[in-house]
């Protein structure tokens, strides 16, 4: 059990530091964007990079092999993350799951039907319903540990959870919502991949190398298939062993999640938030603000996820389905359904499958941003509120029983 804490304490002090980097790495995006740096930064992220082996060609501009290689990678861990929590985690059980699963399917539906509402008249822009419906893990988790012990631990295992259950929707949504015309045979060498992971589970292969080749393999048939190759990254991470050679043994799974999560977390997530937060601010206008797509983002991630999970939350807990988190009050998880409004990154990557014009894309960054911003702040303010009231309460309690 000792061993099981110091893991997730360690995993939630990973996260608040990354999320400090995605900020700066946002920043430092805008600030390239809105700089004489201009021109250099959209260069770089046009220059292009070709892989050719025989007859074999990917030829993409830089900015696409990060959303479609450098994502894979972080959707690789987050199939390894969504794996271990439903066999061994907070998700191995229903009375440990209910919660979050109803907060993160509230988290979903609110923000989509909030976009949908306020776009309704534009046809345009319905197909970014999903764009809102996301929680940047990191960036979430990195704004609720700046709060240190204000906040319970219990309440910081939550947001976790809700992440995580966030994330494995988002891959459905991506799956069946955002593919393009598909190449049958290219997906048929995947699922030929596919059958081969299998394979090799089935026969106890507990090296890495095996896996980390066929992965390869399915990520480049998907990638020419139209589906889009970050699922490739889930497909192979679902298939990689979670028991050791021995009982004493670590993992393939826990070591691949161990070794990638600082690479993912200080390295491939502030690179996607570098080359995708970029948006010019100048001659932005309110009226630019309350278009339809930037304004049902921003009012999405903001209105929408407080409202789906804080209100999937208090129906659960008063249907009796589920109990708050210890030692967390109404308020504390009203803080943290403010803070899965947080969409950054993965909003940013579900924008770019919707989006391909640029001057929608620079729409969807200014609805993310905004939305994500308001969203921290409301979610630190209630939270704050939420400590000050639970120590007055204790302080009270204490001179009370004086």
């Amino acid at each position: 059990m000792t061993f099981i804490v110091a893991r997730i304490q360690n995993f939630l002090r990973l996260e608040s530091s990354a999320g400090i980097l995605l900020m700066i790495a946002a920043v430092l995006a805008l600030v390239a964007s809105n700089s004489p740096l201009v021109g250099y930064y959209t260069g770089l992220l046009s220059t292009p990079v070709e892989v050719q082996v025989g007859a074999l060609e990917i030829a993409k501009p830089l900015i696409l092999w990060i959303n479609d290689g450098l994502m894979a990678i972080f959707f690789f861990l987050i199939g390894l993350e969504i794996k271990r929590e439903i066999l061994q985690g907070e998700l191995s059980s229903f009375d440990k799951a209910a919660l979050p699963i109803f907060a993160a399917v509230g988290g979903m539906a609110g923000p989509a039907l909030v976009f949908i509402a306020l776009n309704a008249n534009s046809p345009e822009s319905l197909n970014g319903w999903a764009i809102p419906a996301a929680t940047d893990i990191a960036f979430a988790l990195g704004v609720l540990m700046l709060l240190g012990s204000r906040v319970p631990v219990s309440l910081k295992i939550f947001l976790l959870a809700i992440a995580i259950i966030d994330d494995l929707g988002a891959i459905m949504i991506i799956a069946l919502f955002y593919t393009a015309d598909l190449s049958l045979m290219a997906l048929g060498w995947a699922a030929l991949g596919v059958a081969s992971l299998v394979a090799l589970n089935r026969m106890g292969v507990k090296t890495i190398a095996p896996y980390a080749l066929i992965g390869t393999f399915i990520w480049v048939c998907v990638l020419k298939s139209g589906v889009h190759a970050t699922l490739a990254g889930v497909v192979t991470a679902l298939a990689v062993p979670i028991y050791g050679k021995t009982a004493d043994s670590q993992s393939p799974l826990h070591k691949l999640e161990h070794g990638l999560h600082p690479w993912v977390a200080y390295g491939v997530l502030p690179v996607f938030a570098f080359a995708n937060a970029g948006v010019s601010l100048s001659g932005v206008s309110l009226d630019d603000l309350l278009s339809p797509l930037p304004l049902g983002i921003a009012a999405g991630l903001f209105v929408g996820k407080q409202i789906g999970v804080f209100g999937a939350t208090v129906l659960a807990v008063k249907a009796g389905i589920a109990r708050r988190p210890e030692g967390a009050s109404w308020m504390h998880l009203y803080g943290v359904a403010c803070l899965t409004g947080i969409g950054f990154t993965m909003s940013l990557f579900i924008g770019t499958l919707a989006f391909d014009s640029a001057a929608r894309l620079d729409q969807v960054r200014l609805g993310v941003l905004l939305g994500s911003l308001m969203s921290a702040l409301m979610g630190v303010a209630m939270l704050m509120m939420a400590g000050a009231e639970q120590r007055r309460t204790g302080a009270s309690s204490v001179q009370l029983a004086s």
